[in-house]
């Protein structure tokens, strides 16, 4: 917080300062019976009828009455991370949506109407990146209208957490009345450690297409013919398979990065390092095409993979979120 030389806390935001980062000090009523104070750090997305909204790097949005505020400043964009590779929030949104490609696209102005049938919210969403080239009102009611001739919700899906990522958006959504229903992080890790993780991978099988078994075990599967289209597009896909599917995972390389998904263990063989030993597998495949930098996605109410990640050297880059047309949209 900013203090004076009289020792005093100042406000030093106003609401021009609405797209940029602070961090602001409330009054915060009734803690401990008697008051007290409360930090709070993100994006500024609005300011209007006297309460601002600040947007957290997970997407939360705090509600915060100016009358309440004893502290703020504008702060640096989040310094870069300190482990893991680098990269900017577009160039992980592209290579991650290439690892998810739909069946059917369509631009509108920047970004990307995405259908594939619903299999996956990923390449069945808006591909949210730059600006959609008309009004934002005008914009949602084309990608109502356009999922709705396919029978599909219409989800648009945004970022927050990182520089260059979508907190506006969001808050703009929210406001429209958008319901964000899954959120998931963007984790980054160098791709050798993921491939020196001591682990068996003798009876790791890998493969070009996903079999009966292994479509089987990731379970997510109502139409196998298009689950099997949509699985093997991306610029270099692998599938590993243990024993029959008792473990799955699915790996995708594109340039520099290697993308793990479906990583998928069996409940009756867990915590045996069979998913490390899936990704192990499919992290050597990788290095053997030449990438050199892995990322995965991961929901945030999935505390055991989150765990698992950790510790193979998974960092989180930028949290995403998919945000459905309510009703009044």
């Amino acid at each position: 917080m900013e203090i004076t030389a009289g020792g005093l806390l100042e406000i030093r935001i106003t609401p021009a300062d609405v797209g940029k980062r602070v961090s602001v000090r409330r009054v915060q009523e009734g803690v401990g019976g008697s008051g007290g104070f409360t930090d709070a750090v993100g994006v500024l997305t609005s300011w209007t009828a006297g309460v601002l909204t600040i947007t957290r790097k997970d997407g939360v949005s705090v509600h915060i009455p100016e009358s309440s505020l004893v502290a703020g400043k504008v702060v640096p964009a989040a310094p870069a991370r300190r482990r893991g590779p680098a990269a900017s929030f577009e160039e992980l949104a592209r290579v991650t949506a290439r690892a998810w490609q739909p069946l059917e696209s369509e631009p509108l102005g920047d970004w990307t109407l995405r259908a594939a049938g619903g299999f996956t919210r990923r390449a069945n969403s808006v591909l949210a990146l730059g600006d959609p080239g008309i009004p934002l009102d005008e914009a949602l009611a084309r990608v109502t209208h356009w999922y709705a001739r396919r029978e599909l919700p219409a989800y648009v899906q945004a970022a927050t957490g990182s520089v260059g990522t979508q907190e506006l958006l969001c808050a703009e959504l929210e406001r429209r009345g958008w319901v964000k229903e899954v959120s998931a992080e963007v984790r980054t890790a160098g791709l050798a450690p993921v491939a020196d993780q001591d682990a068996d991978v003798s009876r790791i099988r890998l493969t070009r297409e996903p079999d009966e078994e292994w479509l089987g075990r990731y379970g997510k599967v109502r139409d196998p013919e298009l689950a099997r289209r949509m699985l093997v597009e991306g610029p270099s896909v692998w599938f590993a398979s243990l024993d029959g599917g008792r473990a799955i995972g699915r790996c995708v390389v594109d340039g520099r990065w290697a993308g793990f998904g479906a990583v998928t263990v069996g409940p009756e063989h867990r915590r045996r390092g069979l998913a490390t030993a899936v990704m192990a597998a499919l992290a050597r495949r990788a290095l053997e095409e030449g990438a050199s930098a892995a990322w995965l996605q991961v929901e945030t109410d999935n505390p055991a993979a989150r765990a698992l990640y950790d510790g193979m050297g998974f960092a989180t880059h930028h949290a995403y979120h998919h945000f459905r047309a309510g009703a009044g949209a």
